[in-house]
């Protein structure tokens, strides 16, 4: 498979829109990869780390898969685990939402002054 994940990628510029409160830990457009930084509201000892896998350059909801992984420390005990979570269905709606709408003001920044989007030349 071959992802053409660069900054004019609308998907790619979403997720980065979206999660721009946390640190990121990797952010390999190349390899079509996200990861955050733990993360925690209020200095709570429990944290949460972030993934996002693009699986297509196309903006749909199968297009990115969203992982979520819990860190829940009591003392100086941390356990890590996978979490599914309605976290996981909001983040991938954001960022769908912020793609097709970034989709739709590349597409109209595109447009000629006749209206007509330019045609590609080979």
């Amino acid at each position: 498979m071959n992802f053409n994940f660069a900054s004019s990628n609308p998907l790619w510029r979403a997720s980065l829109d979206v999660l721009d409160f946390i640190p990121l830990v990797n952010a390999d457009y190349g390899g079509g990869i996200i990861i955050t930084d733990w993360f925690s509201e209020n200095n709570s000892q429990d944290s949460i780390k972030i993934t996002i896998k693009f699986l297509s350059n196309e903006i749909r909801a199968d297009g990115l898969e969203i992982i979520i992984h819990e860190k829940k420390c009591l003392n100086e005990s941390c356990q890590t685990s996978l979490t599914e979570s309605d976290i996981n269905s909001e983040i991938k709606l954001a960022i769908l939402k912020r793609a097709a709408l970034l989709l739709n003001v590349d597409r109209t920044k595109a447009r000629n002054k006749d209206g007509e989007y330019p045609t590609k030349k080979n």
